[in-house]
């Protein structure tokens, strides 16, 4: 199709340029833009093995096309006929089903008066088409509606062809639906080709396959069918014949390539009937051999098999296989052979190669076992099918992974894949669906080059929740290239005290889990950050597996998000800059260190696999022993050892006192390269953590601090922050008592108009009445809220003592 356009920009098409010719300028096209597809996988981190690359028309797969053909034609499962196909004027070719989506769009339903022959009265029949009405060879009713029983056997007059039709009988009319009356179209619809087909009626073609009325058409011959559309309507109108029109939504079928309306036409297509295909392909799914994800996907699966219809497969395109059938010029017979025959039975050597391709679907079905030599038994069939998963978009459910799984079973007799992972759309930024005809494409190679392939990746994989679609936005990409810079800003701190400690390159032994070594003997002599951590990669690993395991990539993303960032980043190197020394050498503190940022690097690798990469090896660089790539280490498992609950919550503690000095000293505006005085109560295991980790709390929040093993009293001197576990007061210079007091005081006097009028609302019976429950509910909760923020605050507000 993007061929042909060139073609056109270049005031050409493809019959002038010659069927060769054309050929020859789309595999130019595919070489160039075939390439660009590789190159942009590659720069997004597709890990392939590249020596296995394969091509839909390369001999090896056009050979298993023409086997899958030959086979079903001699099964009786392919066949050539006649049938109502799905046109499109502007290709000029048959297309399936699935390549003529539907939209709803405005329109109109006329209501048409037909004449009864011989009669008074007119049947009215509605139609969003009227110029098909030109073709028309009967009207139906149903048989069980009373309302017509008297016009069984009668005529009409069809209106403006001044043609007289039978009134049939037919299930195609619905008695409940508008008059009950319908037109019948057999060349022009497909339940009224069906129908035409039970009572043997004519069928007359009134648009050709350019859109146009034909001279069946009479007086509107030669018209396009909208052109046509308005003549006919005025002329009806003028005629007295139009009961009313009504505005509709209309159900309008266009091709999927040029977005041109189809028309269903009366066409000689080859067709493979898919009921015999399909059954096995059911059952498949339902015995548990395939199984999809979402689970959703399932049932969209079974309703289109149940449902499903001969497929054509014939294209008139030249690009794609060509049908390996042959006819012979002289006896007409139609030979389909894997090799081109020499003659015909008939004795004649005049045989041409039908000019149809296929449809590209068709030797798409066929690509877990072409690839793979079919029909040969060769040892990467064996090896290799069925494969485990395919990862695919549910745009492509039907057109792709049924068609795969049908001719999977019906070749090989094996299901093609045990698992299918129905991966999200990724979409512009209004929502849209990109496509390359829509040109709302975004350029891999762009974006990565601008903000970093990780970053894109990680961006993309946090909104690949199952069942939704991604919108690719450039806030998200911003976010995730911080995040890989948060990553690469460690890298380099600790890289630089490693040059200043002394610390040559080092990795530990390859590993999938690890735990912590002590600094000195005994379980006390490994520092509590060290157990932390170890014990939060533990769990990160075990849920970032599961997260893999049931293809819910972005909670893996936000699982190692979480942890690098604000547990690895923002407390453990934190705590740990507090133990680096000169001159130290590779001492327990910085193996601890480095075996945790080895195996987080792993454990990121999948999301994030080129900055991990150059961090890893930069580790490594020089370390004996060890793979030439991240990508071939062993990934970070789950080890119930390393688990460490009560150093996880000694750990909480430390975070959560040292994030109420923090707010504190936020919230009186206080210089943070003042260190402040203050007094840490808690009567639990808080203050025996607080004793032991004095020394990293007093430096992360720029304290002197006083731990006491007791209750707060009921007044503190200075500033005072409570939990369920400790109170922690701060003493202030007198200069910043009177700017906490200032904000206390305008805080006091702003939540006591909003409490204030939140009770007015609650003391309106009126407003309570008519207000909706939820409201009322919400009022509520929040003026609770307003009056514990307003004890607190007039606590804080008491003068010290």
């Amino acid at each position: 199709m993007l061929v042909e356009r060139q073609l056109t920009a270049e005031g050409l098409d493809r019959r002038t340029l010659g069927r060769p010719e054309f050929e020859r300028r789309v595999w130019a096209w595919k070489e160039r833009y075939g390439d660009t597809i590789k190159r942009q996988m590659i720069r997004l981190g597709a890990s392939c093995d590249w020596s296995r690359e394969r091509f839909t028309l390369d001999p090896g797969l056009s050979r298993a096309v023409r086997e899958v053909f030959v086979r079903l034609f001699e099964k009786g499962l392919i066949y050539r006929g006649e049938y109502m196909v799905n046109w499109c004027p502007r290709c000029q070719t048959a297309l399936s089903d699935l390549e003529a989506p539907h939209d709803s769009v405005a329109g109109n339903l006329w209501h048409i008066r037909y004449p009864v022959t011989g009669a008074s009265r007119c049947l009215v029949v509605a139609t969003t088409r009227p110029e098909t009405m030109l073709g028309d060879t009967a009207c139906a009713v149903n048989p069980s509606d009373e309302r017509y029983r008297d016009l069984h056997g009668k005529t009409v007059q069809l209106p403006l062809m001044n043609r007289e039709i039978p009134i049939i009988l037919d299930e195609v009319a619905d008695p409940k639906f508008g008059t009950g009356v319908v037109k019948v179209t057999p060349a022009h619809d497909l339940n009224d080709f069906e129908a035409g087909r039970r009572h043997n009626l004519p069928k007359i073609q009134v648009i050709d396959d350019t859109a146009h009325m034909t001279a069946a058409a009479g007086p509107y011959a030669g018209l396009d069918r909208f052109e046509a559309r308005k003549r006919v309507v005025a002329d009806l109108e003028a005629l007295g014949l139009i009961e009313k029109i009504e505005p509709y939504q209309v159900s309008l079928s266009k091709c999927q390539r040029c977005k041109t309306p189809v028309e269903p036409l009366i066409s000689t297509q080859w067709f493979v009937k898919t009921k015999q295909l399909a059954e096995p392909a059911i059952r498949a799914v339902e015995d548990g051999r395939i199984q999809f994800t979402p689970d959703n996907s399932t049932k969209t699966y079974y309703e289109w098999m149940y449902n499903i219809r001969d497929w054509c497969i014939s294209r008139q395109l030249w690009w794609g296989h060509r049908i390996p059938a042959w006819h012979c010029q002289d006896c007409r017979q139609i030979l389909v052979a894997r090799e081109a025959p020499a003659s015909c039975a008939c004795g004649s050597s005049r045989l041409e190669q039908d000019s149809d391709v296929l449809d590209t679907w068709f030797s798409s079905g066929l690509w877990p076992f072409s690839t793979l030599g079919w029909p040969e038994e060769t040892d990467d069939l064996r090896a290799y099918y069925p494969t485990s998963l395919m990862i695919t978009g549910f745009d492509i459910l039907f057109f792709w992974v049924a068609r795969m799984i049908m001719m999977g079973l019906e070749a090989t007799g094996d299901v093609p894949f045990r698992e299918v992972y129905i991966h999200a759309l990724v979409r512009d930024p209004e929502g849209q669906k990109m496509s390359k005809t829509r040109g709302n494409v975004v350029d891999p190679l762009e974006v990565t080059e601008k903000h970093g392939t990780d970053a894109v990746r990680m961006s993309m994989l946090l909104g690949a929740a199952p069942g939704t679609d991604i919108v690719l936005t450039e806030e998200r990409m911003l976010s995730a290239r911080a995040f890989a810079n948060k990553i690469w800003n460690a890298a380099r701190f600790i890289f630089l005290n490693m040059e200043r400690s002394g610390v040559p390159p080092w990795v530990p032994e390859e590993a999938v889990s690890y735990r912590p070594e002590p600094v000195s003997a005994g379980f006390e002599g490994v520092p509590l950050e060290d157990r932390w951590i170890f014990s939060r990669l533990n769990s990160c690993a075990d849920l970032v597996n599961r997260a893999i395991d049931r293809y819910r990539f972005h909670e893996a993303a936000q699982l190692l998000w979480q942890f690098f960032w604000h547990e690895f980043c923002d407390w453990y190197l934190e705590i740990k800059k507090l133990r680096f020394s000169e001159n130290s050498g590779l001492d327990p503190h910085w193996r601890n260190l480095l075996t945790v940022f080895e195996a987080s690097l792993r454990l990121l690798h999948p999301v994030m696999p080129f900055l991990t990469e150059e961090l890893w090896q930069r580790l490594a660089q020089g370390a004996a022993a060890r793979p030439i790539s991240i990508a071939l280490s062993q990934y970070p498992q789950y080890d119930i050892h390393v688990t460490d609950h009560p150093a996880e919550r000694q750990m909480q503690l430390l975070q959560e006192i040292v994030t109420a000095a923090r707010n504190l000293r936020a919230d009186m505006g206080a210089n943070p390269k003042e260190q402040l005085e203050g007094v840490f109560y808690s009567p639990t295991a808080a203050a025996d953590v607080a004793r032991k980790q004095i020394d990293a709390i007093q430096k992360l929040a720029n304290l002197k601090l006083e731990v006491r093993a007791e209750p707060a009293p009921a007044e503190v001197q200075g500033v005072k922050r409570s939990t369920t576990e400790f109170d922690l007061a701060l003493r202030i210079p007198q200069a910043q008592v009177e700017l906490q007091r200032k904000r206390l005081e305008k805080e006091i006097e702003q939540l006591e108009k909003v409490i204030a009028n939140s009770q007015r609302q609650l003391a309106n019976q009126e407003f309570v009445a008519r207000a909706p429950e939820h409201v009322v509910n919400t009022i509520r909760q929040k003026l609770a809220e307003y009056e514990a923020q307003l004890a607190k605050s007039r606590s804080a507000l008491a003068p010290p003592q």
